[in-house]
């Protein structure tokens, strides 16, 4: 770091502040090296062949860096005003029936963005593989697919690439009461089902056995709140987090982190861009004080669809934190961009589902740096919060002799309590009302169970074929793709849509207001494919969030709903921050309490989430039902035209 070093020497005081004001990301790799080297060499040798030759090496780096720079640039720049000004004709619309076709529509699309034509091998994988997306719109979640609907639907007839034990759905989960550092070191010596999962989606993901242990468990909460319980908030008392909107996983580790001692911070947001306050968490990153704590990082915001810049991991490391990311929104092959080698999280979170577009049954993977495992306390809690075993489907009731139910839980539901630890232990593990110190017999007793667990668990995993190979489609689609075609195709279909929507007016309101807001970035070229926005009606005011996701599936069109939080104001925006946030209601006011108060301080929002199959017609009709709300009397038409379908009232 000398050539930095000296950079920062040498700058007069304004300048060397906006330096410290910089987030990591403004920070080039490649000058940062370049300069590194040319410093070294000019301060180990000082020849003046050797200087000249330096000197020379370091001006090329720039200009060839400089160069680089301005040609992305200058692509971006195009890319946005070609996306802006050429997309649609028409300047706005405030009549649903004047949007144009789906057809005109889409041959103005591929002319802007060629590049979409390029990607014409997902619609050939969507139409073949997952043809039930021709009929439901599904942007309610996004992520990581393990199977293919064509795949989980097959006739038993016609899987030659599986046995009798491999038929659809292929695995369930069973609950097991065992610890992190247990599971991490005996789930290695499994060779069994579970084995090849986990091989496989650490391959996809990028991640190595030899750096990391999967943990599996119910969904996204339980990895969160397992971490929270056992990472050690006694001696490292911070929770640094970085979220725009509120999430249940992450709620679940703050209170989990505050019961053991912690102290709880986030990151602010910058309205309207919602972009990441960088001075701010900078200088809560690098904090004097010697005790540190975890940093959780996500990938973008799963909300709005900012991107966070992967340095921020790096930049809080050299700062003394362990670094958990959140790699939830991860779409598929975006790991590819991020030098796992390089930034060494010490946790990974990651989710998995068996088929995308339909009930996002799966687990979530908790994955452990090995060098890190130490770290983690023993937790008698923890042992119950929701670690799993994936079994094929059908062998818990081959174990028992019984029927059990295969069910599963979504990633962000409720942790159900089950019966099947029964299957497992004679009498499983509770948790106390208080987590005191383990005795040695306690712990004797611990591992000895824990060794009986893992037992069973490869006698169960031993009741199907193991060496059949299993068929990930779903993997093995987004390998075909790759990471370029993806980003390419969600790229254009996501700002299409942002563009699309500002174009939406109310015909006869006062200066033809705009039926959407959308927060977060508006047209730009690494912005993530996550739309946060509300409806507005043509008086200006809300239309309720809940609402128009009622309305919306309805119409076989999927969306959720969020809450963003942590925004902060400048004094530019200082008048429109009373109108633009709302109190949300809970059923325990926090009243004295500044802190919680604030808490329920933000904007309830209508999301929408594109997968990597999402195509063209997903986001023209998500367009053609939104624009359907310039109708002043389209809500009230839509209540009664189902009171007569269905004979009977409905509170909309």
């Amino acid at each position: 770091m000398l050539f930095y070093l000296h950079k920062y020497l040498r700058k007069p005081s304004r300048a060397r502040k906006q330096e410290e004001s910089r987030p990591p990301e403004m920070l080039s790799p490649s000058r940062n090296h370049a300069g590194e080297f040319a410093a070294a060499a000019t301060v180990c040798c000082g020849s003046p062949c050797l200087r000249d030759a330096t000197e020379q090496l370091n001006s090329e780096n720039r200009l060839a860096v400089k160069g680089a720079t301005s040609a992305r640039a200058a692509g971006r720049s195009n890319f946005v005003k070609l996306s802006t000004f050429s997309l649609l004709p028409n300047p706005h619309f405030t009549n649903h029936e004047s949007i144009p076709p789906i057809l005109e529509a889409f041959s103005n699309f591929a002319a802007v963005f060629p590049q979409y034509g390029e990607t014409q091998r997902a619609d050939v994988i969507r139409d073949g593989e997952y043809s039930h997306l021709a009929d439901h719109v599904c942007l309610d979640y996004s992520g990581v697919n393990l199977f293919s609907h064509a795949q989980m639907n097959a006739p038993a007839a016609t899987s030659t690439a599986f046995s009798s034990t491999w038929r659809p759905p292929f695995f369930s989960i069973s609950y097991k009461s065992t610890s992190l550092k247990s599971e991490v070191a005996h789930g290695e010596q499994n060779r069994g089902f579970e084995f090849s999962i986990r091989n496989r989606i650490m391959s996809f993901l990028k991640i190595t056995g030899e750096d990391y242990g999967m943990v599996c468990t119910t969904n996204r909460t339980a990895a969160f709140r397992l971490l929270g319980e056992t990472y050690p908030f006694q001696s490292n008392n911070k929770l640094l987090t970085v979220y725009d909107y509120e999430s249940e996983a992450v709620t679940a580790m703050a209170e989990s982190a505050e019961n053991r001692g912690a102290k709880v911070m986030s990151s602010c947001f910058s309205w309207p861009g919602m972009r990441i306050q960088s001075a701010q968490l900078r200088k809560m990153l690098a904090t004097k004080k010697k005790k540190r704590g975890l940093f959780v990082f996500p990938h973008m915001s799963r909300m709005t669809g900012v991107r966070y810049p992967y340095l921020w991991l790096k930049f809080a490391r050299e700062n003394g934190w362990h670094v958990a990311l959140d790699a939830c929104t991860l779409g598929p092959k975006d790991m590819d961009t991020l030098g796992i080698a390089l930034l060494q999280p010490d946790f990974i979170i990651c989710s998995f589902f068996k088929v995308f577009g339909e009930n996002p049954l799966g687990f979530a993977g908790l994955f452990i740096k090995k060098s890190s495992l130490e770290v983690l306390q023993t937790s008698v809690l923890a042992r119950s919060i929701g670690i799993v075993s994936i079994i094929p489907a059908g062998s818990l009731s081959d174990l028992t002799g019984e029927e059990v139910d295969d069910t599963t839980s979504s990633f962000s539901g409720p942790i159900p309590v089950s019966s099947r630890e029964k299957y497992y232990f004679d009498n499983p593990v509770t948790a106390p009302e208080e987590e005191g110190e383990e005795t040695e017999e306690q712990e004797e007793e611990e591992e000895e169970e824990e060794l009986s667990s893992e037992i069973v668990e490869v006698r169960s995993q031993s009741t199907g074929d193991t060496q059949e190979e299993i068929v990930f489609s779903g993997l093995d689609h987004a390998d075909s793709l790759g990471l370029v075609i993806i980003h390419n195709r969600l790229r254009c279909i996501t700002n299409w849509l942002v563009i699309a929507l500002m174009k939406l007016r109310h015909p006869h309101s006062k200066n033809e207001s705009s039926l959407v807001r959308i927060y977060g970035p508006r047209v730009k070229f690494d912005r993530g494919p996550a739309l946060a926005f509300n409806l507005f009606d043509w008086k200006g005011e809300k239309i309720n969030p809940a609402l128009v996701q009622k309305l919306a599936d309805r119409g076989s069109i999927s969306l959720s709903c969020g809450f963003l939080q942590k925004i902060m104001f400048s004094e530019e925006y200082e008048q429109v921050k009373e109108a633009v946030l709302e109190r949300r209601e809970c059923e325990i006011r926090a009243s004295g309490n500044k802190k919680r108060e604030n808490r329920n301080l933000g904007i309830t929002v209508v999301n929408a989430s594109f997968g990597f199959l999402a195509n063209f017609e997903d986001a023209y009709r998500l367009w053609a039902f939104v624009a359907k709300f310039l109708d002043a009397d389209f809500v009230e038409k839509e209540r009664w035209k189902y009171v007569s379908l269905n004979q009977k009232m409905i509170e909309l």
